[in-house]
């Protein structure tokens, strides 16, 4: 069995961030001691160096815990994406752990663009997300910030991510479990053929949407299913969704007449893209 805290969307620095609400989800996750912490960007409101400085002390008081971390749109405001990197890292990676005896590998990327909401993938990455997870794994984890699908009470469509369909042909092709996701601050999970996509909410601001509470996300994947519980930092806990677990195969989704069905190599382009590779820790 493997647990897994998934926040997002922190916004520390902005008008409606609470940093008590930060404090007290910090404090439950220690408490959870969970297998895996999952941070789905938007950690900062505007990307600036002394919002950094704050993300960079709340993490640490995670330390003990493995933690995988992506950057979201406002992260990447005002040339963010460097302070990232001086300050918490490379902004992608490739994990690879032993959770329970069982091999589990994590990817997240970086689907933030510079000073805009909308995000995407991008195509030079879909070789190294590729051979990523290739390796022999029990349960594959795909991290980004921006939804590969619509979530339901977010108002208008419009900054889903540029290349979701790919994306998500991608991830289904080469056995990807759980794709986790933050971005809109509505906490949903959907089922997508072998696919279980969880969003998380706002974990440390007011800005809210259908969902009117601040909240986050603890999933629990164990031989059988695949469970999401909502947690409101210092209140309530419900179930927000439970999924057989399935493995993620092509026959679980549709297939575009006249693609090929093995390996979905036309995604990837002939010309060497010249996207950074995702780094192995």
């Amino acid at each position: 069995m493997t647990v897994i805290a998934q926040i997002s969307d922190l916004h520390v620095g902005g008008a409606r961030h609470e940093p008590a609400l930060l404090d007290q989800v910090l404090v439950e996750i220690a408490e959870l001691a969970p297998d895996l912490v999952v941070v789905c960007g938007d950690l900062t409101d505007e990307g600036y160096p002394d919002q950094y400085e704050v993300v960079k002390a709340a993490l640490a008081r995670l330390d003990g815990l493995e933690v995988v971390a992506v950057p979201g749109n406002h992260d990447a405001k005002h040339v963010g994406y460097l302070h990232w990197e001086a300050m918490l890292g490379e902004r992608e990676t490739t994990r690879r752990l032993t959770i329970d005896g069982e091999a589990v590998t994590i990817v997240g990327v970086d689907s933030s663009k510079p000073d805009i909401d909308e995000g995407e993938v991008g195509r030079e990455h879909y070789k190294p997300i590729q051979e990523a997870l290739a390796a022999p794994a029990d349960l594959r984890v795909f991290v980004c910030h921006h939804h590969l699908l619509p979530i339901p009470g977010t108002g208008r469509e419009r900054n889903q991510v540029a290349d979701a369909g790919d994306v998500l042909a991608l991830l289904g092709a080469n056995g990807v479990d759980l794709v986790l996701g933050g971005h809109r601050h509505v906490p949903f999970a959907w089922r997508i053929g072998g696919l279980v996509v969880a969003h998380s909410g706002t974990a440390a601001s007011l800005r809210t949407r259908a969902f009117p509470h601040p909240a986050y996300n603890v999933i629990t994947v164990g031989p059988e299913s695949i469970a999401v519980e909502l947690r409101v930092p210092g209140g309530e806990r419900q179930a927000l969704a439970t999924f057989p677990r399935q493995r993620p195969t092509q026959a679980n989704g549709c297939v575009t007449p006249g693609l090929p069905r093995q390996g979905f190599e036309w995604l990837v382009d002939p010309v060497r893209a010249s996207g950074r590779a995702l780094r192995s820790s």
